[in-house]
């Protein structure tokens, strides 16, 4: 096969990289962001009575004032996390992780006993 451009393919190669391309600004897109770490409301798991077959919402973010379930706060101070919705298939009483970073949610694993949130600061509410 010949190597050689010809006339033909100079020609081409001019007026596709000598015309004046207008670009189009692409419109603002919002970028993905990895949401916000929870903050510790408790180092200690919470023990709750549920009920079989009623819906709870757990809170993720530790901001909310009813804890360990949501109140809503997740929505103004923490975006991007949103409480674990759970149905029991029957009642029973459990322990709900305080301090969030469990490996087994919503439920205590026992991570609050690890150096990270022994030694880390609790979370207190404001009036605001």
């Amino acid at each position: 096969m010949n190597t050689l451009v010809t006339k033909l393919d100079h020609r081409w190669i001019s007026l596709t990289l000598g015309r004046c391309w207008t670009t189009v600004a692409a419109p603002k897109v919002m970028l993905s962001t990895i949401p916000p770490d929870p903050v510790i409301p408790s180092k200690k798991p919470f023990k709750v009575e549920l009920v079989g077959g009623k819906r709870y919402s757990w809170c993720t973010c530790g901001y909310s004032k009813k804890q360990p379930f949501c109140d809503g706060a997740h929505k103004t101070k923490a975006q991007g996390l949103f409480p674990l919705r759970f149905v029991p298939e029957k009642d029973s009483t459990v322990w709900l992780c305080g301090c969030k970073y469990t490996n087994n949610p919503p439920y205590c694993d026992g991570t609050h006993k690890q150096d990270f949130i022994v030694s880390a600061t609790l979370h207190e509410h404001t009036d605001s």
